[in-house]
C-alpha cells in the first residue's frame, strides 16, 4: 500500500502568520485571544475572539484581487503557498497534485456584504464576483490558480470537523494512486456580528469581561464556553517513495483516518460519546494500531462543559487505562476554535510535536473537574518524544474525524 508523508506546513492564524510562529506560541502558551477588533461589539454579552493580527491580504494576492476575494480565501491562498515553499517541491507534474481544503461556513462575509449592498443601492450594484467568490469551493479553485495544480481539487464540508476530513481524504487520495501530492487543510473567517450573536444565541460563546486571555479553558472545571477564531492550516501530504526520490525532509506519516457520525443532535454532543469513540477505534483498526501505541492525543476541546465531558469518556472508553498514562491537549485553548481550520492546524500541532519532541500545553487549567480526569498537559509544554499522535475533530451536525500521525519513517 502507498504511504503518505506530511513534507510541508503553511498557516496564518491568532497565533501568527506563519506555521512556525504559530507552533512557537502555541508551545510557549501565549494566547490568541483578545477583545474584538474587526467590528464594534459594544453591547454584545460577547467581546472577545481569536483573530488574525497583522495580516494583509494586498501583501498575498495584491490590490485588485484582495477587493474582490474573500479574506477566508486570501488566508487559505497564504496558507497553501507557505507549504508549497516549505516542501521544498519543485518540477512535479500539475496533474498528480491536488487540493483539498474546505470551510464549515465559506464565504458568508460576502453575503453579508453583498445583500447590504442589495438593500442600499439596488440590483444593478451587486458585484458579478458575489457568487463564484463566496463558495466553499473558492479556496481550492484559488490555490488551484496560483499554483498551476490542475489533480484532484474539492472542499469538504463537515462544520467543525472540515480540516481533519479534509485531510483524511487527501491521504485516501494518494493511497489510492490518484494524487502524488495532496494540499490538504481549512480555513475560516466569519467575524460578523450575527455570527457573533448566532453563536451566542447557541450558549456556546464564553463570556469573560476581565481577562479574555482566560476565556478558552478546556477541561478546567470553569470551563463555560468556546472562543470564535478565523485562520487557515495546510499541510502537504505526499507519497512516501516520491517524497523520498526528491530528498525531501519528512515531518510524519499519515497512518490513518478515522470518522462517524453521532445521530444525536445538530448542536449537542452525544453524552455517551458513542460517534466519538468509533471514529479513534476505526483509525486504530485501520492503521492496525493497538491503542496502547498512542502517546498524545490533541483534543477537539472546545472549553465546552459537555463537549470536553463527552470527549473525555470516548478517550477512556477507546483507551481504557492506557487513557491515564497518554497526554492530552487542546490547543484550543491558545488559537479559540478556528471552525473549519480547527481540524487541519490542529493536525499540524501534532505533526510538529511528533517531530519535535514537544506536546503544546492546555493553558489556563487551574480548577481540576473530577469528570475530566485524564493528563492534559496543564500550562506548559512537555518535552517527550511519542511515536503516534492522534488529532480529534467533532463539528455541528454530530460529523466526527480524527487524522493518526506517526513519526517520520526512517
Amino acid at each position: 500500500m502507498r504511504r503518505v508523508v506530511v513534507t510541508g506546513l503553511g498557516a496564518v492564524t491568532p497565533l501568527g502568520l506563519d506555521a512556525r510562529s504559530t507552533w512557537e506560541a502555541a508551545v510557549a502558551g501565549r494566547s490568541g485571544v483578545d477583545w474584538i477588533r474587526a467590528f464594534d461589539a459594544t453591547g454584545y454579552p460577547v467581546r472577545i475572539a481569536s483573530e488574525v493580527k497583522g495580516f494583509d491580504p494586498v501583501d498575498i494576492v495584491g490590490p485588485k484581487d484582495a477587493r474582490r476575494l474573500e479574506r477566508n480565501v486570501v488566508l487559505a491562498v497564504a496558507a497553501a503557498r507557505e507549504a508549497w515553499a516549505d516542501s521544498g517541491i519543485d518540477g512535479i507534474d500539475p496533474a498528480r497534485a491536488g487540493i483539498l481544503v474546505g470551510s464549515a461556513i465559506g464565504g458568508v462575509m460576502g453575503v453579508l456584504a453583498q445583500n447590504e449592498v442589495l438593500k442600499e443601492r439596488g440590483h444593478e450594484r451587486v458585484s458579478p464576483w458575489f457568487l463564484p467568490n463566496v463558495l466553499v469551493d473558492s479556496a481550492t479553485g484559488q490555490i488551484a490558480i496560483d499554483l498551476g495544480l490542475r489533480g484532484p481539487n474539492y472542499a469538504p464540508v463537515s462544520a467543525c470537523a472540515t480540516g481533519s476530513h479534509a485531510t483524511g481524504e487527501g491521504a485516501e487520495l494518494i493511497r489510492r494512486g490518484d494524487a502524488d501530492i495532496i494540499l490538504a487543510g481549512g480555513t475560516e473567517s466569519c467575524m460578523h456580528p450575527v455570527i457573533l450573536a448566532g453563536f451566542t444565541a447557541m450558549r456556546g460563546l464564553v463570556v469573560e469581561e476581565e481577562d479574555p486571555t482566560r476565556a478558552s479553558r478546556p477541561f478546567d472545571a470553569t470551563r463555560a464556553g468556546f472562543v470564535m477564531g478565523e485562520g487557515a492550516c495546510v499541510l502537504l501530504l505526499e507519497e512516501l517513495e516520491h517524497a523520498r526520490a526528491r530528498g525531501a525532509r519528512i515531518y510524519a506519516e499519515v497512518l490513518a483516518y478515522g470518522t462517524s457520525n453521532d445521530a444525536h443532535h445538530m448542536a449537542q454532543p452525544d453524552p455517551a460519546s458513542v460517534g466519538v469513540a468509533e471514529m479513534m477505534r476505526a483509525a486504530l483498526g485501520r492503521a492496525g494500531l493497538e491503542p496502547e501505541r498512542v502517546g498524545y492525543i490533541n483534543a477537539h476541546g472546545t472549553s465546552t462543559p459537555q463537549g470536553d465531558l463527552a470527549e473525555t469518556k470516548a478517550i477512556k472508553e477507546v483507551f481504557g487505562d492506557h487513557a491515564y498514562e497518554l497526554a492530552v491537549s487542546s490547543t484550543k485553548s491558545v488559537l479559540g476554535h478556528l471552525f473549519g481550520a480547527a481540524g487541519a492546524v490542529e493536525a499540524m500541532m501534532c505533526v510538529l510535536a511528533l517531530h519535535e519532541g514537544v506536546l503544546p500545553p492546555t493553558i489556563n487549567y487551574r480548577t481540576p473537574d473530577p469528570e475530566c480526569d485524564l493528563d492534559y498537559v496543564p500550562n506548559e509544554a512537555r518535552r517527550v518524544q511519542v511515536d503516534v499522535a492522534l488529532s480529534n475533530a467533532m463539528g455541528l451536525g454530530g460529523h466526527n474525524a480524527c487524522v493518526l500521525l506517526g513519526r517520520a519513517p526512517a
